[in-house]
């Protein structure tokens, strides 16, 4: 038995390739660092040596995976990987799906609408209908959004499997933006319990104080809660006419999930 098991890591050890693994370590950590890094910080923070990381750096940018500012020295990431997941999504046909229903709730609601997934860690802004007020939201394809501070965040957490949920849930840090914020998991996992019994979530000034953001989930034909929609605006715009936007927004997901192929929309 002690025999299988050694030859097993051997094998596995066989089929490592170290240099592509840092690769993605580098592609990883830049993905939470919008402003870049300097080479030095890349090296030091994943332990690579100096050589390595150059070397490595200068590969992803010449293939266009990375962006390097010569003023400030820093590396970041490009939208080639943004690109890659788009072109995922739409093998999926999500994101055809999704698009022409953005622009049908933006018409409704007036307001920016939103379509995001999940990350590894966070969410990810995916693409947007601007709303129709000159005060708008504007946000950056590619932008992380929180998971324990946000509309779609807890709308997509909320319906996730246990296990994937428990594993999002050891990697947030809960980073407090004011006094609304939640903090606690067990606080959460009752935020979410509550998203489940309304249908969508609510970011109540809980990052930003006086913008609110609502939105509900979309589920794909295994019921998985493969993104959100939502909506951002000032809490004095938005409040007023909250109830009549939370059922815009329903609409739209039953049929964005319906399209999807999700036979349970109508229970959303």
């Amino acid at each position: 038995m002690e025999n299988s098991i050694s030859n097993m890591e051997k094998t596995e050890e066989n089929y490592k390739v170290p240099n592509l693994e840092k690769g993605i370590a580098v592609l990883e950590y830049l993905s939470i660092r919008s402003g870049g890094e300097t080479l030095q910080d890349i090296k030091t923070t994943l332990d690579i040596s100096q050589t390595t990381a150059y070397r490595i750096l200068n590969a992803l940018v010449r293939l266009g995976y990375l962006l390097y500012n010569d003023e400030t020295k820093r590396y970041k990431l490009s939208r080639k990987l943004l690109t890659l997941g788009f072109q995922s999504l739409n093998e999926h046909n999500l994101l055809e799906t999704v698009l022409p229903r953005l622009r049908e709730l933006r018409d409704r609601v007036e307001e920016t609408v939103c379509f995001g997934v999940l990350g590894s860690r966070k969410g990810i802004f995916i693409e947007q209908a601007q709303g129709h007020h000159t005060f708008r939201f504007v946000l950056t394809p590619g932008k992380p959004f929180e998971l324990h501070c946000s509309a779609p965040g807890k709308a997509i957490m909320a319906y996730l499997p246990n296990t994937v949920r428990e594993r999002h849930l050891s990697f947030m840090e809960f980073t407090c933006y004011n006094s609304r914020t939640i903090t606690t998991r067990e606080a959460y996992l009752e935020e979410l319990e509550k998203v489940r019994q309304l249908g969508y979530a609510m970011d109540n000034e809980e990052e930003m104080s006086g913008v609110i953001c609502v939105g509900a989930p979309i589920f794909n034909f295994t019921g998985y809660p493969c993104g959100a929609i939502w909506i951002s605006g000032p809490k004095d715009r938005l409040e007023p006419v909250l109830k009549t936007s939370v059922a815009h927004i329903k609409e739209i997901t039953r049929q964005v999930s319906a399209e999807l192929g999700y036979s349970k929309a109508q229970k959303i």
